[in-house]
């Protein structure tokens, strides 16, 4: 349960079947026996423990990722340091088995994780209190059911569930625990911010959100370590096997969870620009995207106009690349960041844009509102972005995390570059992607009409 140690009201997770696109996770949630045994890890997937020693792992602890990334080489070697004192003093390898006293530190992968899928055995002490950290944030949920004095925590509820979430569900479905002494078997997959959990052979969690533990005002962070966490009492993991979920393979679960692409049109054969007016030479088609010509710019309008909508989306950025989706926007060559709204789209991480404002990094309503930094994949391979606005309701989600959620009428008043904003007022147009001169790659475009406001 540690380290947040508040009651929250239980409401039942919606039960539905586990989504897996790969055949054998398919399988291996059904015939969870199917999935690891003796150390041994399933096709596709690593073993994250050699059944000898610690030297794949560090040292971890309830300390957000970020400050520990950030210390200087003297504080970040001391902290290592600390960690393997730990690590010696208060866990062992027995008989294949990664065997904590329940005392910190925590065990944690030496490297980082964004998209996976992993199962593990457990099997925890009386009284235990336990979990596991995935990209480096509590948790899921390991405790002993019958410990009374986490009854009022939601104990008896069962282990597998993402206790620290405060807005979304935190609960499992049901008691799928073993009784304290046997070894239960944990699957769990991670895409974008989405985790799923079943627990010997039972779907506990479903695709439920995980929310940011160290910074709620931001989404869990896109990459990080998996922890091994133990509390109370002494602990026991074995088949400890993780598998990285391709970006393709991500981008089709996400779409999965959303269950409601039939409810959108395309407005991009994928083959000309016939759809398509205003700067029409200075963009092209290749490979399936439309891609703004190298060292050429100009606004790109969709024939159709929108006036509440959500608009899906694939784009894939070179180095330092930029361009920008205009909302509701005019038939005009003017920057569209001041004649309609503009979300950012950008390489925040090139070097050239070391001093952007907040508000024009990835994802951002340009010149009004910043958002969330640090959810873009690397550059060459394929972002999947969604944008609403229903209203003056806007929200942004990057491959799957919700980067900006704002209401527009609460910031059009504010000045851009000294000006009042001329376009924030708008309440239909088109949609436009502005080239910047840089090849960015732009495919699988699709829109959903909302009812007018």
């Amino acid at each position: 349960m540690r380290p947040n140690h508040d009651a929250h009201s239980f409401s039942r997770l919606r039960l539905s079947a586990l989504v897996l696109s790969a055949a054998f996770s398919f399988t291996a949630a059904l015939h969870p026996a199917l999935a690891q045994e003796d150390n041994n890890p399933a096709k596709g997937f690593t073993a994250l423990f050699n059944g000898k020693d610690f030297n794949d792992w560090t040292g971890g602890a309830t300390r957000d990722p970020r400050e520990i990334a950030a210390l200087p080489a003297d504080k970040r070697a001391a902290w290592d340091d600390e960690m393997k004192r730990g690590i010696n003093e208060h866990w062992r390898v027995e008989d294949g088995m990664l065997i904590s006293d329940g005392h910190d530190p925590y065990l944690a992968t030496k490297r980082d994780y964004g998209d996976f899928e992993m199962w593990l055995d457990w099997k925890i002490g009386a009284g235990g209190d336990s979990g596991i950290y995935l990209r480096g944030t509590p948790q899921v949920q390991i405790w002993d059911p019958a410990d009374p004095r986490v009854k009022e925590h939601g104990a008896p509820k069962g282990s597998g569930a993402l206790w620290n979430n405060k807005k979304g569900e935190r609960f499992p479905t049901e008691l799928a625990d073993k009784p304290i002494g046997q070894w239960n078997r944990m699957y769990i997959r991670m895409v974008g911010p989405y985790v799923t959990v079943t627990l010997n052979g039972k779907n506990v969690v479903d695709n439920v959100v995980m929310e940011n533990y160290y910074d709620p005002k931001i989404p869990i962070y896109a990459t990080g370590p998996i922890y091994l966490q133990t509390h109370g009492a002494e602990t026991r993991f074995r088949n400890v096997f993780v598998r990285e979920i391709p970006t393709d393979e991500a981008d089709k679960l996400l779409s999965e969870i959303k269950a409601d692409e039939r409810e959108f049109r395309s407005v991009f054969n994928g083959k000309d620009l016939s759809n398509w007016t205003g700067a029409t030479d200075d963009f092209e088609v290749k490979n399936g995207a439309i891609q703004c010509k190298p060292g050429r710019g100009g606004n790109l309008f969709t024939k159709d106009t929108f006036d509440n909508f959500i608009v899906r989306f694939e784009f894939k950025l070179p180095p330092g690349g930029n361009n920008g989706l205009a909302l509701r926007a005019p038939i005009t060559q003017d920057q569209l960041a001041y004649a309609a709204t503009e979300i950012q789209i950008l390489d925040d991480d090139a070097p050239q844009y070391a001093d952007l404002h907040d508000y024009q990094v990835h994802g951002s309503l340009y010149g009004l509102a910043p958002a969330a930094r640090g959810y873009l994949r690397p550059d060459g391979e394929w972002n999947c972005q969604e944008v609403t606005l229903d209203g003056d309701k806007l929200k942004v989600n990057v491959n799957g995390f919700e980067v900006l959620n704002v209401n527009v009428a609460e910031v059009r008043e504010k000045p851009l570059d000294g000006k009042q904003h001329p376009g924030a007022s708008r309440t239909s147009g088109h949609l436009a992607f502005c080239g910047h001169n840089d090849p960015v790659a732009i495919r699988n475009i699709r829109v959903k009409r909302l009812p007018k406001s």
